[in-house]
């Protein structure tokens, strides 16, 4: 999947400038001029990394990188700052930031930085699990109770996706952002299509349904619980 950048700067020259960098790297890219969209917008989608300026007009960005951190522990945030301060510094990555550059700075030293953050990334979690459900991100490999299961490329996009964020449902609209990247040819039908045809391959069959429907809202994949009776 092309990874998804969100950018919360109030330079409008700067912001721009870091729009028209992300997407010559073929980034997929999100902006957001201060504190508040920037953490509206997340409450919808998650991107894969997000730039974070510490000197925001409305919400100070320590305080926008301790939101994101208590939603997405494991969202890769990269800060700048035009405060050399070592002390500054260390305060936002004590915060929970993963790196930062300092103000200015040269496009491809940032390029190289996010390259790393999203390598990081996606080696911390190869291989994610929900019961006897395995996804190998790495190998493009799924099993379930050893088993393996053949799925399409936008099957094991959704499944993955799913995955990564097991317990959490993720609406229609979220889903869409995700995997088909809100193409005006997509309706959103399409994500009860495609839900569909991984709950042939992954729970038909099974006692224990994984991918669950949350009427409403969404969908979301986990282990079912299930009550436990017991007789005298």
């Amino acid at each position: 999947m092309i990874s998804r950048i969100l950018v919360v700067e109030d330079d409008r020259d700067l912001r721009e400038y870091l729009k028209d960098l992300l997407l010559s790297n073929n980034y997929l890219v999100e902006l957001s001029p201060d504190g508040a969209s920037a953490l509206s917008y997340l409450k919808k989608t998650e991107p894969d990394l997000v730039i974070l300026d510490l000197g925001l007009p409305d919400i100070d960005g320590k305080s926008v990188c301790v939101e994101i951190k208590k939603t997405y522990p494991d969202l890769p945030i990269l800060i700048l700052t035009a405060r050399h301060s070592t002390a500054e510094i260390v305060t936002g990555l004590n915060l929970g930031a993963d790196d930062y550059v300092v103000k200015p700075f040269v496009g491809e030293e940032l390029m190289a930085r996010i390259k790393v953050r999203l390598r990081n990334k996606d080696n911390g979690k190869s291989v994610l699990k929900v019961a006897d459900l395995k996804l190998d991100n790495s190998k493009m490999i799924v099993e379930r109770g050893g088993k393996q299961i053949s799925l399409t490329k936008t099957e094991f996009d959704l499944l993955h996706f799913l995955m990564k964020n097991s317990g959490r449902v993720m609406t229609r609209e979220t889903i869409l952002n995700k995997i088909w990247l809100y193409s005006p040819d997509i309706e959103s039908r399409v994500v009860d299509v495609y839900v569909g045809y991984l709950r042939k391959k992954i729970d038909k069959g099974r006692n224990n349904k994984l991918i669950q429907s949350i009427r409403g809202f969404g969908y979301t994949i986990r282990e079912e619980k299930r009550a436990v009776i017991t007789t005298k």
